[in-house]
């Protein structure tokens, strides 16, 4: 099989020409972006066929909407914006099943692996996963993302006082389930 090369277009170039229904762009932002994605919503799902199908919305409106991309920030923030909020609307749908680790033969993880596994499934994960889907991705994501309140807001598509709020809401329940 062929490999063609990679297209020397940049994101907001693809971005552009997906807007013109380009089918090769859109190709080639989905391999760019499809793997990262995958990984980070994973981290906040539990469920394969819930990944799938959220990042499959992902993309679909990442085709759809391209041409309502204001040029500010990054494409992959914009494309992990579109995707967070997907899974946040899923997970609001339907609870993930209680936490399943999934093994792969052969596959070691990284000691971030293991805090995040210890944060999802401890006490904390126990906590965090009472939170609303809201107030988690809050917390997901200035938090274990580490993200400013201003990057957190960009990407959650919501006002940073929001951030602030839903953050101060998101401790107040955490530490009463804690204690």
């Amino acid at each position: 099989m062929l490999r063609r090369p990679p297209d020397p277009r940049d994101d907001a170039q693809l971005l552009a020409a997906i807007a013109g229904r380009d089918r090769e762009a859109f190709a080639e932002l989905y391999r760019r972006h499809l793997s990262w994605l995958l990984v980070r919503l994973g981290r906040r799902c539990a469920s394969p066929e819930l990944l799938d199908e959220v990042v499959q919305d992902t993309f679909v409106a990442v085709w759809r909407s391209a041409g309502r991309w204001d040029r500010r920030g990054e494409v992959a923030a914009w494309i992990w914006g579109i995707g967070i909020r997907r899974l946040v609307d899923a997970l609001r749908r339907t609870r993930p099943p209680a936490g399943e680790l999934i093994e792969f033969a052969g596959v070691e993880t990284s000691a971030e692996e293991h805090v995040l596994l210890a944060v999802q499934y401890g006490d904390v994960g126990a906590a965090l996963a009472s939170l609303s889907p809201e107030l988690r991705a809050v917390v997901q994501a200035t938090v274990l993302d580490g993200l400013t309140t201003r990057e957190a807001a960009r990407l959650l598509g919501i006002p940073p006082g929001t951030v602030k709020t839903r953050m101060m809401r998101a401790r107040a329940q955490m530490r009463e389930r804690l204690a």
